[in-house]
């Protein structure tokens, strides 16, 4: 008898297009960026929903690393007002870096669009939340449709985050923070511990990311599922990136239905060899051939669960 491979699941992609300005140069960026042009090349089915500017240098950028990406531009609205964003990398000796996020980009502007999505994956943050239109109009995206929300907590300074957080919590099924955002979330949230957060929020699932430590899942209970350790990256040039490689790894995974377990690893090692490179991937899309090839050879298995 034939076997039946299960349709694969769509990813929608919400959130800030920019271009991220290191000392020696422009490099595309932005989370939902990343990890849309990743999964574009890691052969997931995705739509990418943002704002740039109508027809500036920035955002010629980002169109063309779009389309060598393979990732579909239909959903970029052009802005004839607002420029496309830009953030100022500021580079530390370890590798690690600080960013400089600048005011008023298109991506603040982001209008509603319609979306059909039914057993696919929203995929959400809370930096394009800054400003109230793009806040409503990716919100009512997420809302939409009977797929599974997640969300990536990025945490930068502003008046009311804890609200945000807070709003943006109640809106996902999984969650994936970083060792820092989760200390603050705890904090804000549930002093009790990581039980009372999941608890909280209903979240199905808490991915914590831990840099050079490596990587934990957590499930309703507060129990971790999963962990892995970090892996090596001996030619480091930055992290920039490093956590939406993670992320679109992980997302793919789910997206074809591989095992959760032999993703998890995989993306661990992904997000690792991101930091040999500059800037959050590279201008090349055929120096991650090796990644599309190494999760398209897992095998798909229909009853892999995103609750």
């Amino acid at each position: 008898m034939q076997s039946v491979q299960p349709a694969d699941r769509a990813v929608l992609v919400l959130g800030e297009a920019l271009v991220d300005q290191f000392s020696d140069g422009a490099v595309p960026g932005g989370a939902p960026f990343n990890v849309a042009r990743s999964l574009a090349w890691l052969g997931v089915p995705v739509g990418f929903i943002s704002r740039i500017g109508a027809d500036d240098a920035d955002g010629r950028l980002l169109l063309d690393s779009a389309r060598r990406y393979g990732l579909d531009t239909a959903g970029l609205q052009r802005d004839a007002q607002h420029a496309t964003g830009r953030v100022s990398v500021h580079e530390q000796a370890d590798g690690s870096h600080r960013f400089e996020i600048h005011a008023d980009a298109a991506w603040d502007h982001i209008e509603p669009v319609a979306v059909q999505r039914e057993d696919g994956i929203a995929y959400f943050g809370t930096l394009a939340q800054r400003s109230a239109a793009s806040r409503a109009s990716l919100r009512a995206a997420v809302k939409h449709g009977r797929g599974l929300a997640f969300l990536d907590l990025n945490l930068r300074p502003g008046p009311d985050l804890r609200e945000l957080a807070a709003e943006s919590l109640m809106l996902a099924d999984w969650v994936k923070v970083n060792e820092d955002e989760l200390a603050t979330l705890l904090d804000w949230f549930a002093p009790e511990g990581v039980a009372a957060l999941t608890g909280r929020f209903a979240l199905q699932r808490l991915v914590v990311t831990r840099g050079a430590a490596g990587y934990a899942l957590i499930g309703p209970a507060g129990d971790t599922l999963m962990a892995g350790e970090g892996v090596q990256q001996p030619q480091l040039v930055d992290t920039v990136g490093a956590g939406d490689a993670f992320t679109a790894m992980l997302l793919a995974g789910l997206a074809l239905r591989r095992p959760l377990a032999v993703t998890l690893g995989l993306a661990n090692r992904y997000a690792a060899a991101i930091c040999g490179l500059r800037g959050p991937l590279p201008a090349d899309p055929a120096a991650l051939q090796p990644w599309r090839e190494a999760l398209q050879a897992l095998r798909s298995e229909p009853e892999e669960a995103l609750a």
